[in-house]
């Protein structure tokens, strides 16, 4: 395990809030998925997470227009395939990014989510030539900061899986991606963990024991942690 360099450092896991074409779509799988990811967080890594005075763990919303969006170093979007960008919220989260901030887009399935994300994303990043999307190859240090990940966790949701035994939610996301944005100077700003819900395998560890073991702790929590090890050394 390579968290030392954040030793001392304390983490609140930070959800973004956002206009959906869908009502309520940026609070799925919230807040236990936020409070579950914190508690392994804190038990795999020697990263502190914060708590509240009351000795609970604290877990945060922001908008992307809100003033302090720039105390958390990590920020979690979910859903992007409904995700609306507001007047100054582009503008708002590109600052953010290009001061070191750093998202992870997470659970959207299929082509019509994933065209839908690129649209809003091209408001925060209209240059495509200069902040192109791409696939994250398995040999970056994302991959393999904490735990060693050996190819790109699907995650599917707890309902689906029990009910169909399949991994993914439509016939076009059967394959999952973990797509970045770079910045200029070669910096990870942006990771799009694509058809596969990360937030369904912490939500529901303890809702299913086989669930449990073959997706939340092999697939789900190691990519989660890595993701956000990596946003708080880089």
């Amino acid at each position: 395990m390579s968290s030392d360099a954040v030793k001392g450092e304390a983490f609140t896991f930070c959800r973004v809030r956002y206009f959906s074409q869908k009502r309520g779509n940026w609070a799925v799988d919230y807040p236990q998925s936020d409070l579950n990811f914190s508690q392994r967080l804190a038990e795999l890594t020697t990263i502190k997470v914060n708590n509240n005075p009351d000795g609970t763990i604290r877990h945060d919303v922001v908008k992307l227009t809100d003033k302090g969006l720039d105390d958390y170093p990590y920020v979690y979007l979910v859903e992007p395939g409904y995700l609306t960008l507001l007047e100054g919220e582009a503008e708002a989260l590109r600052d953010y990014l290009e001061r070191g901030g750093f998202l992870h887009v997470d659970d959207f399935w299929g082509e019509q989510e994933w065209e839908n994300w690129v649209f809003e994303v091209r408001k925060v990043f209209p240059d495509e030539e200069v902040y192109p999307i791409v696939d994250i190859p398995l040999e970056h240090p994302l991959f393999n900061c904490v735990f060693r990940i050996t190819e790109v966790p699907q995650v599917p949701a707890l309902g689906i899986w029990a009910r169909t035994g399949v991994t993914y939610e439509r016939y076009d996301a059967q394959e999952a991606h973990v797509r970045g944005i770079f910045d200029a100077e070669g910096r990870l700003m942006v990771v799009m963990t694509h058809n596969t819900d990360l937030g369904d395998g912490w939500e529901r560890e303890g809702e299913n024991a086989e669930y449990f073991r073959e997706f939340s702790a092999k697939k789900a929590y190691p990519m989660g942690i890595n993701i956000v090890v990596y946003a708080m050394t880089h």
